[in-house]
């Protein structure tokens, strides 16, 4: 367990590794947890209020920036194993791609963008690039994806928000890819044409009696909508589709979704079968409980070194066994290389990272 030069042996850095990536906080949370456990000090005397300080010799001085220089040399690992790194997975062919923005120093935004395989929930290799809205920075998660082993021929659908950029890159570079938007932004892009005509069905209406209208009014218009968006054919899509623009506030939410139907039933085609409805935006839950969200990686490699290490401990890492109040695991218990047919058994991320 003893690492040469280093002060710490390797299990240490293991546990700051761990707490900093699966247990959420900044590098100077994590770095006084560290301290506090090995020298007995700061927060033990919070868990253990009698027990002795401990002699000057025995304290621990680990700071975060010794933490952020392991978790940048376990990225360095990551970043050799990309080549092939998921090249034995069998994919489904329908993937969903999301990008969440990323504040670095001196204000500076870039986007992580991602790849994940909307059956197993493998993540592959994700990119950081300056913006979302040119066809170049999609090809460069599609090319890395296909260096880490996707086989891009064999690739049947694409959920996303519908971002003008990767919209182009499919139509030009993947043109047997079919696009399915992410029913979620739709949705929100709808909340203010629904307000709006909530609004103007109880204009005049006061007190309780406006509250009733625009609860029942929002029901209505909505359930309209949920039956064009949630139609189990193209044929009940339209049908529904109908129902809403005579609807007497129906005319402009038509219009509206009218634009996006093909996109929205995408997912009903055989040869999209397994295709998510949704971005997999659920997948940055566990990236963003980092405070820093990417500033403290500072620049642009770092932080694509930190989003490597965070997708190979996503791919090894069980969904949790019970399901929330408003979230349900398809596969409890399981991590999406055991999903994919590659059960990691004893292996860890941070075995596969070197660390």
């Amino acid at each position: 367990m003893l690492v040469r030069g280093g002060w710490y042996t390797r299990e240490v850095r293991r546990y700051a590794i761990d707490q900093w990536q699966h247990g959420g906080g900044s590098f100077r949370r994590i770095a006084e947890f560290v301290r506090s456990w090995l020298g007995k000090q700061e927060r033990w005397h919070i868990w253990r209020p009698l027990d002795p300080n401990p002699y000057p010799s025995e304290r621990c001085y680990l700071q975060a920036s010794t933490i952020h220089r392991w978790i940048d040399q376990a990225g360095k690992e990551a970043q050799k194993t990309v080549k092939g790194q998921l090249d034995t997975m069998e994919t489904s062919g329908q993937v969903g791609t999301d990008g969440l923005w990323a504040r670095l120093r001196k204000r500076a935004k870039r986007v992580v963008l991602v790849l994940v395989d909307n059956v197993t929930g493998i993540v592959w290799p994700p990119v950081v690039v300056k913006g979302e809205e040119s066809s170049e920075a999609w090809e460069k998660v599609f090319e890395r994806a296909k260096q880490a082993g996707l086989k891009l021929d064999e690739l049947r659908g694409v959920c996303s928000d519908g971002a003008k950029g990767l919209v182009g890159y499919l139509s030009s570079k993947l043109e047997w890819v079919n696009h399915q938007s992410c029913v979620w932004h739709i949705w929100r892009s709808l909340g203010g044409e629904i307000a709006a005509r909530v609004s103007e069905a109880t204009e005049g209406l006061t007190g309780e009696a406006a509250k009733v209208a625009r609860q029942a009014i929002r029901e209505e218009i909505t359930g309209l909508v949920r039956a064009v968006m949630d139609a189990t054919s193209e044929a009940r899509a339209l049908e529904a589709l109908g129902q809403l623009e005579g609807h007497r506030l129906g005319r402009n939410l038509a219009r509206e979704i009218a634009r996006h139907l093909d996109s929205l039933l995408v997912y009903l085609r055989s040869y999209n079968a397994g295709l998510a409805r949704g971005a997999p935006e659920w997948c940055w839950r566990d990236f963003r409980l980092r405070l820093g969200r990417g500033r403290n990686q500072g620049s642009d490699e770092r932080l694509e070194r930190m989003s490597l290490v965070w997708a190979i401990h996503r791919n090894f890492t069980p969904a949790q066994w019970r399901s929330e109040r408003k979230r349900k695991y398809r596969h409890p218990g399981m991590s999406p290389l055991e999903v994919a047919g590659h059960p990691p058994d004893n292996v860890s991320y941070l075995d596969a990272l070197a660390v």
